[in-house]
């Protein structure tokens, strides 16, 4: 990532900072877990939990789900916690898992961790700084005003960006695959396929995710159109999505594939 990328991101950062929105009176500081599932992301773990823990949100605890990665990420994460857990105690947990099955998967572990404890909020992001985690306040600020029951971080509402390192293969497939979606799931989201979220945990509760199938990035999907079918308000906010701080994307062909296999197989209630 060269320095320009990185002022971009900072800057970006910076002006959601300072148009963080004033948390209602009604949250009172219940308690948030951010769920963030890492494979080889050995050099975003320190930045982003610095980023999470600069919010300043009580009661906010990070899991890191880590599958086992091979350059240490799961070690440098327990190494933040501990530190972290000695300022704070219990405002980190490293969940550590010992096959790779998919962020869907990974996701699912994190949710069950932060349920477990009794989290009234959770958000869901990805490693790799692509999520600016400065615009979770503004995610709570809105599903209070709302009452929603899931918050999506959304590139195409107004007002939503994306990095411009972006090429247009990429920024055709993401639209091309929300409009494949809705045309086939009868939603209305402007970002199927995004993984910036704020859940509220009897929505997960809900949902049943013992029963999701999902394993890879059709996760997204599947939990959008269960959130939907249960009769969830689902509201979208405007995000910047930048583009990865550091290491490689895994979004592969079959990953593809399947994104286009899972809307048909929830259409018409088969197994995925």
């Amino acid at each position: 990532m060269n320095s320009a990328s990185i002022a971009g991101s900072e800057a970006a950062a910076a002006a959601v900072a300072r148009e963080a929105v004033e948390l209602p009176e009604p949250w009172a500081g219940e308690p948030i877990a951010v769920v963030v599932p890492t494979y080889n992301e050995v050099r975003n773990v320190p930045p982003l939990a610095e980023r999470v823990f600069a919010l300043k949100l009580p009661n906010l605890r990070l899991i890191i789900v880590d599958d086992n990665s091979p350059d240490g990420t799961g070690d440098v994460a327990e190494d933040i916690a501990a530190q972290a857990n000695a300022d704070r105690p219990g405002s980190m947990t490293v969940v550590h898992r010992q096959v790779k099955d998919g962020i869907g998967r990974a996701h699912i572990a994190g949710m069950k961790a932060a349920l477990e404890r009794g989290d009234r909020y959770v958000v869901q992001m990805d490693g790799d700084l692509s999520h600016p985690p400065e615009f979770i306040p503004e995610f709570l600020g809105t599903m209070l005003a709302t009452r929603a029951g899931l918050v999506i971080g959304s590139r195409y509402v107004p007002s939503g960006s994306l990095s411009a390192n972006w090429g247009l293969h990429r920024r055709m497939l993401s639209r091309g695959g929300t409009m494949y979606v809705n045309s086939i799931l009868h939603t209305r989201i402007s970002d199927t396929t995004g993984g910036f979220k704020l859940w509220r945990a009897d929505v997960l509760e809900a949902i049943d995710l013992d029963a999701v199938q999902s394993s890879g990035f059709s996760f997204q999907i599947e939990m959008n159109y269960r959130a939907q079918r249960k009769g969830f308000k689902i509201v979208e906010v405007p995000i910047h999505f930048d583009e990865r701080f550091s290491g490689s994307s895994k979004i592969s062909l079959a990953i593809q594939l399947e994104g286009l296999r899972v809307p048909l197989a929830l259409r018409f209630n088969k197994k995925i």
